[in-house]
Parts: C-alpha cells; sequence; structure tokens
C-alpha cells in the first residue's frame, strides 16, 4: 500500500487531475498527469469503475495490483506530479502480476515534457 503522502484523497482533485492533465493511454488503463508547483512526493489515485467488474472484490485486486506497481517503482518516478490511473475493461482479464510488469513498464517509457 503506498504512503498517505504518495495518494491523492478527494474526489475534487481527481476530478481536477482529470479534466486539467494530459492523458496517456495504455493496453490496459489510461493515466491523467498534472504537474504541481511543488517539489512534493508524487501523487496517485486509481479510478476502476464497475463496467470493469460489478464485484468489489475484482476491482480491489486490481486496485492493489497497480498499487504495488506504483510502490516498486517509486524511486524512479519525478517528484511534484499528481497521476490518476483510468482503467479499461481489458484490465479484467488480467493476472497481478502482468498489471504489476505493465504499470512498471509503462513508467520506464514515460516521458514527462508538459
Amino acid at each position: 500500500m503506498l504512503a498517505n503522502e504518495n495518494r491523492i484523497f478527494g474526489s475534487k482533485r481527481i476530478e481536477e487531475v482529470k479534466n486539467s492533465g494530459r492523458i496517456i493511454q495504455s493496453d490496459n488503463f489510461g493515466l491523467a498527469i498534472l504537474k504541481r508547483d511543488d517539489n512534493d512526493p508524487s501523487k496517485f489515485a486509481f479510478v476502476i469503475s464497475t463496467k470493469i467488474s460489478k464485484l468489489a472484490v475484482h476491482r480491489n485486486r486490481i486496485k492493489r495490483s497497480m498499487n504495488e506497481g506504483i510502490r516498486r517503482n517509486l524511486r524512479d518516478i519525478p517528484k511534484g506530479y499528481d497521476f490518476v490511473f483510468l482503467t479499461k475493461r481489458s484490465i479484467g482479464g488480467k493476472t497481478t502480476e502482468e498489471i504489476i510488469e505493465e504499470v512498471g513498464n509503462f513508467f520506464s517509457r514515460l516521458n514527462l515534457n508538459l
């Protein structure tokens, strides 16, 4: 689980990042990115709709998998950004390890020249 300093709290901030940020697509998720005017640790949120799965246990597994992918790569992610993950339906069929690997690969290829 990510530390509280690395989590976005409140739906207003999540909506602000989604609406004002740049969205980059991956195979199984979109990522809304918004640069902040500080050098605090980057913050993350996950939006997993009931369209992905009606069962909360499946949505929670996906969230935990993405959370773990972030945690493993946190030292390589630059500071001063807010990230909101917007999952796609295709992520429902992925295993935990596949999700963790995709998140890690995505951040290794990410170019944050905003």
